[in-house]
């Protein structure tokens, strides 16, 4: 498992692989794009204000026996100061909106399915901040509960092993009715288990039962992300499934005709 890295790293290579921005009537089509841009403003900004500041340190040098001036040089820069804030918070909402672009880019990038679940667990590391996770996959044939991916050692009856049988209160209540569960409760070393639902079917869940030091805990903003992956990720890996479904017909029916051609 690659070690974990911020989001301005995966953005970064995101963009490195993101297709060049189309225009529209002066428009950049490319969401990523105009995030990009507005991250540029927010920057500049960001460099008028210091240097804005910086002109009021030298006004207010040169006028320390000047009280009204004095008073209207605090008022400008009281003001430059909620600027200041109000420009870091709107920059930290562009910051999150490029996580979210970026974490459905790479989930829509592959139709290989396990293409797709190694980019659910890297989302999982990187992102989220999980240390220990695994990620639960109904089975289409016998259609058993499988655990595709596990992330380190878990204290539950059902880590390490091939199939989840149940038993878990949080992951059972998650895959009964598809919502976003919170832990942990009792019987349950769960943090969180995170349904991937697609069209009212749950095909999955990912569940997370230790974070990395450095994240702490699960913050409200995640939530947001916590929805999107298990939305994106549903749809990634049904739309993956039908087209290996789909694939493996196709060289079916071409063995077939290659077949009646020999003969």
């Amino acid at each position: 498992m690659p070690a974990p890295k911020d989001s301005k790293g995966l953005a970064e290579s995101a963009v490195a692989v993101s297709p060049a921005p189309h225009y529209t009537r002066g428009i950049a089509s490319d969401p990523l794009a105009t995030l990009m841009r507005a991250r540029q403003l927010i920057h500049d900004a960001q460099a008028a204000i210091e240097e804005a500041s910086q002109s009021v340190v030298e006004q207010r040098a040169a006028s320390v026996e000047i009280p009204e001036r004095e008073l209207r040089l605090a008022k400008v820069e009281n003001e430059r100061e909620e600027l200041s804030v109000r420009l870091s918070e709107v920059e930290h909402q562009v910051g999150r909106l490029m996580t979210l672009y970026v974490a459905t880019y790479q989930l829509h990038a592959t139709l290989d399915p396990a293409d797709v679940q190694a980019t659910i667990a890297e989302i999982a590391v990187n992102m989220l901040g999980a240390e220990r996770f695994a990620l639960l996959l109904h089975d289409e044939e016998d259609k058993t509960l499988e655990i595709r991916l596990q992330e380190g050692e878990i204290a539950a009856p059902w880590s390490g092993k091939s199939h989840y049988q149940g038993g878990d209160p949080l992951i059972d209540a998650c895959l009964l009715d598809g919502i976003l569960r919170f832990g942990p409760v009792e019987n349950s070393p769960v943090l969180v288990t995170v349904p991937l639902r697609v069209q009212d079917v749950t095909v999955g869940a990912l569940v997370i039962t230790k974070l990395f030091d450095h994240k702490g805990k699960l913050h409200e903003e995640d939530r947001e992300l916590l929805d999107l992956l298990g939305a994106h990720a549903a749809s990634a890996l049904f739309a993956s499934r039908v087209y290996a479904r789909a694939a493996r017909k196709l060289r079916t029916l071409e063995g077939l005709i290659n077949l009646v051609r020999k003969g």
